[in-house]
């Protein structure tokens, strides 16, 4: 075994079953020449349509009101209202109409008919209450100095003085302390050491203030510390891109999981500058009060919304990020059942959390602007699983049909053998190139080796690594790895690459170490960082599966692992593996088709032959002899699975389309249509390989 301990193989080398010559090709050309369906568990294809859908608005379910009312102050002892005496653990979701930008929009916790807020006059008298006389000039003392060390200084207080206002045993008495002081002074910050409440310089608010006014800087740590359920702030006018991009940068960084930004063009605007006003909302959060309700016996019903998602020319992970933003939810809210190619017309069921049908519809038109469409849309009672497909199928046009080099036999005939061998014969069910980055510098599974290995800082440089392009994309990503300015490169980052924008904001905000990085890709979605580490099993999968049938061939031999039975899909577990015996081997007890071999994870049987041999030897060379398959930091747990060697196609037909007489040669501007069904995590690319016997 000795010498195959280093047998790595790129993609064009792995191993394949059939003798015939095949044929050469193109795919893809447009997306349109690759389509690809899903089939549900119940053998339906996704895009067929359903009955019409109708839905009244007075019986579209509600979007979810996770929300924890904050608590009523009476202005006039500072203690919480007696009906309401739990502390805030949610924030208000805003509407999903347009903002009503008016002029006073800034100060929304003004009262009604203009007039300054009793909270305005009696902020003084409510210190008062709280502080004996002595604490309270302390206090204003404190403001004083700090604001005067502003003043003095640009940069950010270095020694970040603060002041102890004494220990305060009953928790509401606390909590209206903090809101007062922060409402009385936003330039102040206030922070509980067990009882005891410490006030100190509110640097965050130094930084704003070198972006806007002092005036809506206070005003906007106002309307953050109020949690005004609803409510919305806005900056003024601004016609500078820079210097709006600086403002969103800085409220998503700072306070990213408490709001959102959007960018609105100002209403009744006559100067003709198009200027835009930048406005902030509180996002949604789901709180404790849940687990309340439910003992209330009050459940509170999760609002999911299950659709067809048709995307174009789009990588799936783009197309979520971007459902997410206009839907004001997050990646993970959505769930699917497997991933889909980027180049080709793809039709897949997703399902949505906290987002009713109405919605969803209500964004569409948007949505066409990024060649997606949604259809089928209807509530349903459960997010979906990974796997949770019966398979997909594939309509695909080859072109530019013509024979491999020097072979001057009749493609015709070359065509029609390569197609009618593998659809009895089959194909080795080898992942597609595409999962590890097909044509790119880095791939995905050397990203998920280095998570493996937990060397996030690693991982982060390759998953920024540019390629030999000048686009906008990779000259940022050029920079980065020159300077690691996180902050730097964010601002050359285009907006829909939503995860490298997302990593960019962690690093700058929690910066370019091993901690660092580690936070920064706890801001990916958990698919999407198993993902990565997938990645790399099913490279080592491929590789194996390639050697397996390099020394043994298409016979079952003592040690392989069969799985005993049918219509199994790689989710199965090892209950259901056995390993074969000598006894069985010479009575050929198996047929190939029922060869499996592990996917690595922790809970995985490996052959008991030079196959099992390969995969220790292989994981000993990449420095995972003593890996477990788990990444604590990350949250990932890999289990691993099973996956057949041998696939076979389902109902596969062909149409040599503009071809003419069966009898001559094919003309040079025929195409071959194929439509075929494969099981799930089963690869048209691969399937197409082992046709034409060249890389598609």
């Amino acid at each position: 075994m000795e010498e195959d301990a280093d047998y790595r193989v790129g993609f064009s080398s792995l191993y394949s079953i059939h003798d015939h010559l095949g044929f050469q090709g193109t795919i893809k050309n447009s997306p349109s020449d690759f389509i690809v369906i899903e089939i549900d568990e119940q053998g339906q294809l996704v895009n067929k349509a359903m009955d019409e859908y109708f839905l009244e608005v007075s019986k579209i379910l509600p979007e979810p009101k996770n929300i924890a009312k904050k608590p009523k102050l009476d202005f006039q002892t500072g203690t919480f209202d007696a009906r309401s005496n739990q502390e805030v653990t949610g924030l208000a979701r805003f509407s999903s109409g347009e903002p009503n930008l008016q002029s006073d929009s800034r100060k929304e916790d003004s009262t009604s008919d203009g007039t300054t807020s009793t909270w305005e006059e009696g902020k003084a008298d409510l210190l008062s209450s709280f502080l004996d006389e002595k604490t309270n000039e302390q206090l204003s003392q404190f403001a004083l100095e700090i604001k005067e060390q502003w003043n003095l200084k640009r940069e950010s207080v270095e020694a970040s003085p603060e002041l102890s206002l004494g220990r305060f045993l009953e928790k509401n008495q606390r909590a209206a302390l903090h809101s007062v002081v922060r409402q009385t002074f936003p330039f102040l910050i206030t922070v509980g050491k067990n009882s005891e409440i410490v006030v100190k310089p509110n640097l965050d608010y130094k930084e704003l203030c070198c972006l806007v006014s002092e005036e809506e800087a206070l005003d906007f740590f106002k309307y953050l510390d109020a949690k005004k359920e609803n409510s919305k702030f806005t900056f003024k006018p601004n016609t500078n891109k820079d210097h709006r991009k600086a403002v969103h940068h800085f409220v998503n960084k700072k306070f990213g999981n408490l709001v959102e930004t959007k960018s609105f063009p100002e209403e009744n605007c006559k100067s003709g500058n198009n200027r835009n006003v930048i406005t902030v909302r509180f996002r949604e959060k789901v709180h404790r009060s849940e687990k309340r309700a439910l003992l209330q016996g009050q459940e509170r019903k999760v609002v999911y919304t299950a659709f067809t998602l048709r995307k174009e020319n789009l990588e799936m992970f783009e197309a979520l990020g971007f459902l997410a933003m206009k839907l004001g939810v997050i990646p993970s809210d959505f769930s699917y059942a497997g991933l889909k190619d980027k180049k080709a017309v793809t039709y897949q069921s997703m399902v949505v959390k906290k987002v009713n049908p109405e919605r969803l519809k209500s964004v569409e038109k948007e949505m066409e602007k990024k060649r997606m469409s949604v259809f089928n849309i209807r509530p349903v009672n459960d997010p979906l699983r990974l796997g949770q497909l019966k398979g997909n199928h594939f309509d695909i046009i080859i072109r530019n049909l013509q024979n491999q080099t020097n072979d001057s036999a009749n493609l015709r005939e070359r065509i029609l053998e390569a197609i009618e061998n593998v659809k009895h014969k089959g194909f080795v069910n080898y992942y597609g190139p595409q999962r590890f980055g097909k044509g790119r510098k880095v791939h995905t599974d050397q990203i998920g080796l280095a998570l493996l290995k937990s060397e996030m800082m690693k991982a982060v440089r390759l998953f920024l690594t540019p390629e030999d392009l000048d686009d906008p994309v990779n000259k940022a990503k050029k920079y980065f790895l020159q300077t690691e300015d996180a902050k730097g490169t964010l601002s050359m980052m285009p907006e829909f690459k939503f995860r490298e924008r997302a990593l960019l904001e962690s690093l700058h905000r929690f910066g370019m170490t091993e901690e660092g990085c580690t936070r920064a890709w706890l801001s990916f979605p958990h698919s999407m960082r198993i993902f990565y580490v997938h990645a790399y099993s099913s490279k080592i999968w491929n590789e194996a599966a390639s050697y397996r049938l390099a020394i043994y061939g298409c016979r079952v031999v003592e040690g392989d692992l069969v799985c005993l039975e049918e219509d199994v899909n790689d989710h199965f577990s090892s209950s259901k593996v056995h390993l074969v015996t000598e006894e069985e081997e010479s009575a050929n007890t198996y047929a190939m088709y029922q060869v499996v071999l592990p996917v690595l994870g922790y809970n995985i049987l490996y052959p008991k032959n030079k196959v099992g041999q390969w995969y220790q030897e292989v994981l000993s060379h990449n420095g995972l002899q003593a890996c477990r398959f788990k990444v604590p930091t990350l949250k990932l747990n890999v289990p691993g699975c099973y996956r057949q060697v041998l696939k076979r196609p389902h109902n596969l037909t062909h149409q040599l389309q503009g071809d003419g007489d069966a009898a001559v040669e094919i003309e040079a501007d025929a195409s071959l249509a194929l439509a075929f069904d494969l099981d799930a995590s089963c690869y048209a690319t691969v399937c197409l390989r082992e046709i034409m016997k060249h890389d598609v």
